[in-house]
C-alpha cells in the first residue's frame, strides 16, 4: 500500500531534504507539495536535482488544508514556528496525520513556549496530543501518534548523547555543559547577512548566547529522563517531578561552523564517585542495543562530521577523564537529515506501520 504524503513548505532546506529522501522512498509517495511563492511550478523546476525522478512532475500548490486533505494521508510541516500550529490544527481536524518540523509542538508547556518564542500558543489541544519524535526514546508512542513534534537538531544530538549517562545515574544532574557547533544550513535558506558565504567562510563564532531557543527543549526532555529512578522515557508521562523537585538545567552554547551540514556536540559532565569506564560503555551499549541509527564508537575513536553527512546516524564517543572527574561525550549528526527531515521521515514510517529505517539506509556521503 502506498501512503500519500503532503509537504507544506517545500522551498526551505528541510523541505528540500525531505523531497530528496522521498524521491526514492518505497512506500511513502509525495503527492502534494506547497509553496505560496512557487505555486504552479513543477517540483523539478524548483529542484533540478530531482530530474529523472517521478517526483519532479509533482505540481506545487497553495498550502490549503482542504486541498491537502483531499489527496493526502499524512502531511509534513516544514514551515517556521508560529505558522505550523495553525496548519497542524486544521489538518488534525480533518483527520490527517501530521509530522511538524517546526518548534510549535516540542515544548509541552504553553507558557514556556510563549516565553522562549515570543508568542502565545493557540492550539492547546494539539499541544497536548503531540508526541516528541525521538525514535530511540519514544518509538512505541510514535507508532500510535497522530501528531509528532519532530525534535530540533541540537536537542537530537544532545539528548542522545546524555540519555544513557543520566538514565543510569553515571553523572551528576547539575553542571551539564553542551558546547555545540553547527553548519550554516541550520540557519535556514532565507537571505541573511550573517549566513552569507563571505561572512561565514574562514571564520568561527558563537551565537544565541545565553538563551538559544533549543535550551528549554533539551532541558524538558532531560528532566523527563531523571523524573523517577527506574522509569524509562517511553513510559514516563507528563506530571512526574524530577529529582529534588527541580527541573534539570543545562548550559547550552551553540557555535556556527564554516561548513554546510553537520552538528558536533561536545558535552561536559561530572562523573559520580566510583563509576568506571566499563560501566559507562556497558550503559551506552545497553541503551542503544538494536538501535540502527546510533553508532557507539570504539574507545579511542572520536566522531567526524563527514562520517554522518546525509544520513540518520548519530555517532557517539565517550571519553572518561578521571583526572578531572568528568565524562566527556561527543555526539555528531547531520543537522538536515538526522536533525530534521530524515528524522521526520523515520517518524512517519513508524506512524504508518513501516520499519523505522525504510528509505533511510544510505551510507554517508564521503569525501
Amino acid at each position: 500500500m502506498t501512503i500519500r504524503a503532503g509537504l507544506v513548505g517545500v522551498t526551505g532546506y528541510t523541505g528540500m531534504e525531505l523531497a530528496r529522501l522521498l524521491a526514492a522512498h518505497p512506500a511513502i509517495k509525495l503527492v502534494c507539495a506547497t509553496s505560496r511563492t512557487d505555486a504552479g511550478k513543477k517540483l523539478g523546476e524548483l529542484y533540478p536535482f530531482l530530474q529523472g525522478f517521478e517526483l519532479a512532475e509533482t505540481e506545487i500548490i497553495q498550502p490549503e488544508p482542504e486541498l491537502l486533505a483531499a489527496c493526502c494521508d499524512l502531511v509534513f510541516l516544514a514551515v517556521p514556528h508560529g505558522a505550523a500550529m495553525e496548519m497542524a490544527g486544521k489538518l488534525r481536524a480533518k483527520g490527517l496525520k501530521v509530522v511538524d518540523l517546526s518548534a510549535d509542538f516540542r515544548l509541552r508547556d504553553a507558557a514556556t513556549y510563549a516565553e522562549w518564542y515570543g508568542q502565545a500558543h493557540n492550539e492547546p489541544d494539539c499541544l497536548a496530543e503531540a508526541v516528541y519524535g525521538l525514535p530511540e526514546l519514544y518509538a512505541e508512542r510514535i507508532r500510535t501518534a497522530k501528531l509528532v513534534a519532530n525534535p530540533g537538531c541540537y536537542p537530537t544530538a544532545s539528548i542522545l548523547g546524555l540519555y544513557p549517562a543520566l538514565k543510569n545515574r553515571l553523572i551528576h544532574c547539575e553542571d551539564l555543559v553542551i558546547d555545540a557547533k553547527s553548519g550554516t544550513s541550520g540557519a535556514g535558506r532565507k537571505a541573511a547577512v550573517g549566513s552569507l558565504f563571505c561572512e561565514v567562510h574562514d571564520s568561527f563564532k558563537p551565537y544565541g548566547m545565553p538563551r538559544h531557543r533549543h535550551t528549554p527543549e533539551i532541558e524538558q526532555e532531560l528532566t523527563r529522563l531523571v523524573a523517577e529512578p527506574g522509569l524509562t522515557p517511553h513510559v514516563t508521562d507528563q506530571g512526574h517531578k524530577p529529582l529534588a523537585g527541580e527541573a534539570l538545567t543545562v548550559s547550552f552554547n551553540p557555535h556556527l561552523l564554516p561548513l554546510t551540514r553537520g552538528i558536533l556536540a561536545s558535552i561536559y559532565t561530572r562523573l559520580r564517585p566510583g563509576v568506571d569506564e566499563a560501566q559507562i560503555r556497558a550503559a551506552y551499549a545497553e541503551a542503544y542495543a538494536g538501535q540502527c541509527f546510533v553508532r557507539l564508537l570504539p574507545a579511542g575513536k572520536l566522531p567526524e562530521l563527514r562520517n554522518v553527512r546525509g544520513t540518520m546516524f548519530c555517532d557517539i564517543a565517550l571519553v572518561p577523564d578521571f583526572r578531572t572527574g568528568r565524562l566527556l561525550i561527543f555526539s555528531a549528526i547531520d543537522n538536515l537529515c538526522r536533525g530534521a527531515s530524515g528524522q521526520a521521515l523515520a517518524n512517519a514510517n513508524l506512524m504508518c506501520g513501516l520499519p523505522l529505517e525504510l528509505g533511510l539506509e544510505a551510507a554517508p556521503i564521503v569525501p
